[in-house]
């Protein structure tokens, strides 16, 4: 299962059934649960844990120095959750003291090829990343997210649960849940109703969310008359919308 050509630091545990392919570095302080498939020619440098049934494919480079330059050497962390695929060439680096000192990828993405995971970034489930996305440093991206090709997020912003950004998209502010967005910078333009279906929304939750949507961005309303206006309507996939606006720190998309 192990190449005879790959390289594992002394101090590097890995599980049970892991592969390793050929020329494949990995370094000192790195842990990798069971299941996992490392191609060739893949790089994964400590203090990083990765989770069970993880692929990664040729040419990535996991947990390296993040590319701040206040970055003094500090022993950051990279934690990844189960069940990742990361395709060819994606990098993913580790956090800064700056901020918790972790970055964080949780169960279940797609990263396809040419992704980056800036530093500090944290990641929930179910997402997936087209080829050449970029994330930059300390981006948040919530469940279920989908975005587009070549589409870049600006530091510090974050996408909620269930939004789109269509290809090529720069977002520099945060995007709801639920939203689809798409330009440069992109804008919202409808809900993700299609998304919604797949996940098992029923007709009268997107139709809420339809209307929640109009509430926000089609009636003319300040964004405080609309968050008022959306949460007396007590809907329960409407607080996760009312929650994101209301903790949101760049402000959103509008």
């Amino acid at each position: 299962m192990i190449h005879e050509t790959a390289i594992i630091h002394p101090s590097a545990k890995l599980g049970r059934n892991v592969s390793v392919g050929p020329w494949t570095i990995i370094g000192e302080h790195v842990e990798i649960g069971d299941d996992c498939d490392i191609r060739s020619h893949v790089v994964i440098k400590g203090p990083t844990r990765i989770g069970n049934g993880n692929r990664i494919y040729q040419f990535c480079s996991i947990g390296e120095d993040c590319q701040d330059k206040k970055y003094a050497g500090e022993p950051t962390q990279l934690v990844v959750g189960d069940n990742n695929i990361f395709r060819e060439s994606v990098t993913v680096h580790r956090g800064t003291v700056q901020d918790e000192g972790i970055t964080r990828i949780g169960s279940d993405n797609l990263f396809m090829a040419y992704v980056h995971v800036a530093h500090d970034c944290v990641i929930g489930d179910h997402n997936i990343f087209a080829n050449v996305v970029t994330l930059a440093g300390h981006v948040h991206i919530g469940d279920w997210v989908i975005l587009g090709g070549l589409t870049g997020v600006h530091q510090f912003c974050r996408v909620g649960s269930h939004a789109f950004a269509a290809v090529n998209s720069v977002v520099v502010q945060d995007i709801p849940p639920y939203i689809m967005a798409q330009g440069h910078n992109a804008v919202p333009r409808t809900i993700n109703s299609e998304g919604l279906k797949r996940r098992g929304f029923s007709a009268e939750q997107i139709s809420n969310l339809r209307r929640a949507y109009k509430t926000l961005y089609r009636q003319g309303n300040s964004l405080n008359e609309a968050v008022a206006q959306l949460s007396a309507n007590g809907a329960e996939e409407l607080q996760p919308l009312v929650d994101f606006i209301q903790s949101s720190q760049r402000g959103i998309i509008r």
